[in-house]
Formats: C-alpha cells, sequence, structure tokens
C-alpha cells in the first residue's frame, strides 16, 4: 500500500510543501520525499527518529531543510 501525500514544512520562514510517499517495508515503512528532482528517503532510526537516505550523491540539500521534514514526519506519525 503505498499512499501519496503532501508535507509541508516551514524552513528559511518559508511554507515550502513537499510530494511524499508511503511505503511499506517488511515489517516496517518508509516514506519516500521529492525535494526537487531528488528522492530521499526517511525511515525510522532505533530511537524511533527518522533518518535520511539518498542516493544521488551529487544532490546538495541541506541539513536543516531535512531535520525540518524529519521532525514534520515524526509529528504525523503520533
Amino acid at each position: 500500500m503505498n499512499e501519496a501525500f503532501v508535507i509541508q514544512v516551514t524552513w528559511q520562514g518559508h511554507e515550502k510543501e513537499y510530494k511524499a510517499r508511503f511505503e511499506r517495508w517488511g515489517y516496517t515503512h518508509r516514506i519516500s520525499v521529492l525535494i526537487d528532482e531528488t528522492v530521499v528517503i526517511f525511515e525510522p532510526d532505533e530511537a524511533g527518529d527518522y533518518r535520511a537516505l539518498s542516493f544521488d550523491n551529487k544532490a546538495e540539500i541541506s541539513l536543516e531543510l531535512l531535520r525540518a521534514l524529519s521532525v514534520r514526519i515524526a509529528q504525523l506519525s503520533t
């Protein structure tokens, strides 16, 4: 069951929207987020937070943006 939705975050004083998709992954889940033209995968870690994975080594994505998205995803999951 892959469900598409939009994640809204405030970053650098602006409200931003990013397309996302919930994906079942074995006994857990992942959330794929499209940032510009790069897919970043957020998955829960052992502490219950979300870590970001990207397979595009050339993408330059701000760590602050990734943190803001991680926090917002954690808020949505509670």
